[in-house]
């Protein structure tokens, strides 16, 4: 645990509201420290016709055309930093869950559909795929792949699964309480694009994949469900998914006859020739986040650990295991910051209404630490959490009272997944817009 300079100091009493602002600033200050621009500025480099693209080196003159394909919530962003680099004469697609300020010349924009794909999301799909295949041995195809791309791009290996079968099958699946590497897992398996399949498409090309993770570091194939990537996923993996979280009659008719009549097909492997020229770097994760928040946490007098132990455990597992140890690191200290990455699951029962995981487990924490000197700060780095406008939530010891002073029930609001018009009314959402980012989630406890 990192000492800081006020750590021995006084302990306050009862919860102060100045923290709520406090845990704010550790989190704006970690979502600008940890940009898309910054991290190809460090691991994105042309000069003198040589592109580095972290440790590898690319003699662009020794390839008869280049094409970038940019993917997922970053897509606009990371563009935009590539072209800085490369200028002009690069072709490319750009498929985003938003519009672009402004578009690059030379590449085709589409606006994919997140969290539920929609039909710009298979439109981007089928000239991705149509493209990829032109490719020939003297190309360099780059891809930039950040998390929402799985839903922005997609098109069902299967004629039988229809738009409407696709997005019920994404439902099933988004509120099925599974980690996002079991979701994926299925994802990839019913997809033309996932699991590796891109790359198979543009194969003999040179491959060179630019990553954004907003998946846990031990699991880079799940990003956007690794279309460029070798999958280490299996169908029988895939059926042993459906049958723990009971999803088989949830989905579509389409999909559920594919299941039962055993006819998905396997992704391509490691050792599949498609892999042979790929190479993959990850310039920007949770970690880079994780970093900047604890710097900015010491810099404001607090003693900070961190604890990612939770990474895809459920919400309010996830929120009893890090208030007890905050609760324990506080015997030995006066401030104390908890910092975790990473994100938790939430399964919706019934109708929900509007939050996400983020204020989910905030408004959980909330109803735990009532009158407790304790504040705690969920968010996404994207700026959306679940379907809201907010990228999540600040409560401390005193929600739970000022909520009741409105009217408004914190256990009414958890029973119902309906966090943000509680937080809003509280003015307690922490609410940034979209940052055409997508790092995971980061999780701020401040005991003092």
């Amino acid at each position: 645990m990192a000492n800081a300079h006020d750590a021995s100091g006084p302990a306050t009493s009862g919860p102060t509201p100045e923290m709520r602002g406090v845990a704010r600033e550790i989190f704006l200050h970690a979502l600008t420290e940890s940009s898309i621009r910054k991290a190809f500025d460090r691991h994105v480099q042309l000069e003198r016709g040589i592109l580095r693209v972290g440790e590898d080196l690319f003699d662009l003159g020794s390839f008869s055309r280049i094409f970038v394909v940019a993917m997922g919530k970053a897509a606009h962003a990371m563009v935009e930093s590539l072209m800085t680099q490369l200028g002009a004469g690069v072709t490319g697609i750009v498929a985003c869950s938003t519009d672009p300020v402004s578009q690059v010349f030379g590449f085709r924009y589409y606006r994919g559909g997140h969290p539920m794909p929609n039909a710009d999301s298979v439109k981007a799909a089928d000239a991705i795929l149509k493209s990829l295949a032109t490719h020939a041995s003297r190309s360099l195809v780059l891809y930039l792949v950040s998390g929402g791309a799985s839903a922005i791009v997609e098109k069902p290996f299967d004629e039988r699964i229809t738009l409407e079968d696709l997005i019920a099958t994404y439902k099933v699946l988004v509120h099925s309480g599974a980690p996002i590497r079991e979701i994926n897992a299925v994802r990839k398996h019913l997809s033309a694009t996932k699991g590796g399949r891109l790359a198979k498409v543009a194969a003999p090309a040179q491959q060179v994949s630019i990553l954004v993770s907003d998946v846990p570091d031990n699991a880079t194939d799940s990003l956007a469900s690794g279309p460029t990537m070798p999958d280490t996923t299996s169908v029988e993996e895939c059926h042993e998914i459906v049958r723990k979280h009971k999803m088989l009659k949830q989905f579509p008719s389409s999909v559920r006859e594919i299941f039962e009549r055993g006819q998905l097909e396997e992704t391509p492997k490691h050792s599949d020739t498609a892999f042979d020229r790929s190479r993959y770097w990850n310039i920007l994760a949770n970690d880079t986040a994780r970093k900047h928040a604890v710097g900015k946490a010491a810099l404001s007098g607090f003693a900070v650990e961190v604890d990612n132990t939770c990474d895809d455990w459920d919400y309010a597992d996830a929120a009893d295991y890090l208030l007890k140890k905050l609760r324990e690191l506080r015997k030995g200290v006066s401030r104390v910051c908890l910092i975790s990455g990473g994100e938790v699951t939430v399964k919706v029962t019934g109708d929900a209404g509007i939050g996400g995981r983020n204020q989910q487990f905030a408004l959980y924490c909330a109803n735990k630490i009532a009158g407790e000197s304790i504040t705690v700060l969920s968010a996404g780095t994207d700026g959306i959490d679940g379907n809201s406008i907010a990228a999540g939530g600040v409560v401390d010891g005193s929600t739970v009272q000022r909520a009741a002073a409105l009217g408004i029930d914190v256990k009414t609001a958890l029973k119902e997944f309906d966090a943000f018009p509680l937080l809003n009314a509280l003015g307690d959402a922490v609410i940034t817009g979209p940052t055409g980012n997508n790092i995971r989630d980061l999780r701020i406890l401040l005991g003092y």
